[in-house]
């Protein structure tokens, strides 16, 4: 671990510009690179807080596919969704560049040729999958298969998705194309390697030696495991028509592989960055009293523990990574979040339904942040935090302190009188939480270092209730003045803590008690009045609105309007009987007839006793749909009647008959009758 570092890189995982940014990706990355690089700015440091959209690679190719447009269409299309949706939600990158850049083709195309140039790479003709329909090697996620490993028969070429375990194509068992759904072949073709397995007694050595002690157990034990397993030489190259071109002669038709290039991306973005605001770039990557911590999801551990670090030793001139504080997933109301199957809560359109509710959604995902295990995201949960902390515990405690303010003094804030040890020791334990709150967030510890803020608020009420300053005013205004005042400095100290967690929350309180950025995080332990005697305050406004429980239900009937809808895409027919005769089907009897009577059989859920007049005659049917249609809504429907069945007794009722209905993809029964006019009961059908 670096101490007292004289800079700050912060880096958050370029998202893929295949689609936009859903809470999954707020949770697992922004939010906590967000909280970390805010608490370091209002410690004075000097902060590089670097991203940028990815660009490249199969996942922008299979997009553009899909939607028959181009690439660059696409990358175009969701980078300007991205960026809103970061701005939205108060995602404070320094810079925030896309590996489509000039800059970015430039840095990753000079860091592969050096490497290149120096023999660090080795250059091989290895058999690859290609797709002899589509007339194309099929890049990784063109791939999909049977996990060797765990069995799961949708793995990617390049990773399994059910055991995380990093693959090759070429691994996986009875492999697919995406393409075409053909098998592909093998066949020939050059690239370039990074021989990872001769950095394995320095990856040992840097993390399994270096870092045992300060890395989340769930990152070290991922590398720990890869490290065990073997490292291999892995590609840099692919056959691919969309990225950065292999900048060697005999390398036309290929590309950079994305996972090659996009860290790089961190470098190029800081490049941007640094060109704007007239700075040298090199020492936020190559100074060793510059601390870099890349925040990351547990799906990019092996790229930015095991990948990109051999690529900087290659290299020879960058600092390697202080941390890697990935967070695990975050799973939606007990499933997992998915893209494709639209099963996410965009953060596009959470604002339509919640405008202004970001600093809601920030606190949520991190009071639930999956930091050492998966969590999960449910709608009820968030509205029982909105509803019972912020609202009950932080809203309450400032419309409480500013409302008195204006009700008692007009809004001035009054001057205290002797302090009573209950002053004094709760002003004691405020000027703490500062340091408290800070060895959380040092350590990555965002939900820790959340439920601390809270504990500021909680201290708040707490003295308020205590003292009840609302009894006292008339006998012994002296006492309240002091008392109103000591809860000033728990809210003007709120207004300061509460920055990097909720920073619109945290605005907003500024601007309702007037400080205006007066105060730094080191000011509330340092200094006795933040909000000095005399300074005058605004009206109250409610910090946080109450969640009602039909704007949750909203939200919980559009995640199971998607999972109908998923269910219906994905609907496959039964397959077909065993061929029979025509003689088979000249014996069944299908006549078209009317329900004239219907009742639930007693003490059986599923069952109604239907009177059917099939035109033959009137008869009586027991059938399993009480669950589906209600005895009123049946009576009248033509129906489709199998009339020589044989007879069958249920529960002492006697079924001459039988109805034919279907069901839908989202499982819902329905009968099979006719749709013209005309048709008599009694019509046979064949």
């Amino acid at each position: 671990m670096i101490q007292d570092p004289k800079r700050y890189t912060i880096t958050a995982a370029l998202p893929y510009t295949n689609g936009p940014i859903h809470i999954g990706h707020l949770a697992g990355v922004y939010v906590p690179s967000d909280i970390y690089a805010r608490f370091l700015r209002m410690q004075g440091k000097d902060v590089a807080f670097i991203c940028g959209s990815d660009e490249h690679g199969v996942a922008i190719s299979m997009k553009a596919k899909k939607e028959g447009i181009t690439p660059q269409q696409v990358i175009d299309k969701y980078d300007g969704i991205i960026r809103k949706s970061f701005e939205d939600f108060g995602i404070s990158f320094d810079n925030y560049s896309r590996t489509s850049a000039k800059i970015h083709h430039e840095t990753a195309s000079e860091f592969f040729r050096k490497l290149y140039d120096e023999g660090k790479f080795i250059e091989e003709t290895t058999d690859q999958l290609y797709d002899e329909k589509a007339d194309q090697f099929l890049a990784d996620r063109f791939v999909t298969g049977t996990c060797p490993k765990c069995g799961n028969e949708e793995a990617y070429g390049d990773q399994c998705e059910k055991c995380g375990s990093s693959l090759n194509a070429t691994d996986l068992i009875n492999p697919k194309s995406t393409i075409t759904g053909t098998k592909p072949v093998l066949k020939s073709t050059k690239h370039w390697f990074l021989p990872l397995d001769q950095y394995d007694a320095f990856l040992r050595e840097w993390i399994l030696e270096g870092h045992k002690n300060d890395w989340k157990p769930n990152v070290f034990g991922q590398v720990k495991s890869w490290l065990e397993d073997g490292l291999r030489p892995r590609a840099v190259t692919r056959d691919l028509d969309w990225g950065i071109d292999v900048p060697v002669e005999g390398a036309e038709g290929k590309k950079l592989y994305v996972w090659f290039d996009a860290p790089i991306g961190y470098i190029s973005s800081t490049k941007e960055w640094a060109a704007r605001e007239g700075k040298d770039w090199e020492p936020y990557w190559k100074s060793q009293d510059t601390k870099l911590v890349h925040f990351i999801g547990k799906d990019n551990i092996v790229f930015h523990c095991v990948i990109f670090p051999a690529m900087l030793k290659a290299e020879g001139s960058y600092i390697l990574p202080d941390n890697v504080p990935a967070n695990e997933f975050l799973n939606l109301e007990g499933n997992k979040l998915s893209t494709s199957k639209n099963w996410a809560v965009w953060l596009h359109e959470y604002l339509l339904d919640f405008p202004e509710k970001q600093d809601v959604l920030r606190y949520a995902l991190t009071a639930n942040a999956p930091e050492t295990k998966d969590n999960d995201f449910t709608w009820k949960d968030f509205q029982a935090r909105n509803n019972n902390e912020l609202v009950a515990i932080f809203g309450n405690f400032i419309n409480r302190v500013v409302v008195l303010t204006n009700k008692y003094y007009n809004g001035v804030i009054p001057q205290p009188n002797e302090l009573t040890e209950v002053d004094q020791a709760t002003l004691t334990e405020l000027k703490a939480y500062p340091a408290v709150i800070a060895s959380s967030v040092e350590r990555y510890r965002f939900r820790e270092a959340l439920g601390e803020l809270m504990n500021v608020a909680r201290l708040g009420n707490k003295y308020l209730a205590d003292e009840e300053p609302w009894k006292i005013i008339k006998e012994n205004p002296e006492r309240v003045q002091t008392q109103m005042y000591v809860a000033l400095q728990i809210a003007a100290a709120l207004s300061v803590l509460a920055e990097p967690f909720l920073p619109f929350t945290a605005n907003k309180l500024k601007n309702i008690l007037k400080l205006n950025n007066t105060l730094s995080w080191n000011d509330i332990s340092n200094t006795s009045d933040l909000l000095p005697s005399g300074n005058q305050i605004g009206e109250a406004e409610l910090l946080f609105a109450k969640i009602e429980d039909d704007e949750i239900q909203k939200q919980i009937d559009k995640l199971e309007a998607t999972k109908v809808a998923n269910k219906a895409e994905n609907a496959k027919a039964e397959p077909q009987k065993d061929i029979i005769t025509f003689e088979d089907f000249a014996k069944v009897d299908l006549r078209i007839g009317t329900i004239i009577e219907a009742e639930k059989m007693p003490k059986a859920n599923k069952l109604l006793v239907l009177k059917v007049d099939t035109g033959i005659d009137v008869r009586t049917i027991v059938s399993g749909i009480a669950e589906h249609f209600s005895p009123e809504e049946v009576i009248g429907k033509r129906v489709t009647v199998l009339v020589n069945l044989a007879p069958r007794s249920l529960r002492g009722v006697e079924s001459e008959g039988m109805l034919l209905l279907s069901n839908t993809a989202e499982g819902k029964l329905v009968f099979v009758n006719p749709d013209a006019e005309g048709v008599i009961n009694g019509a046979v059908i064949g």
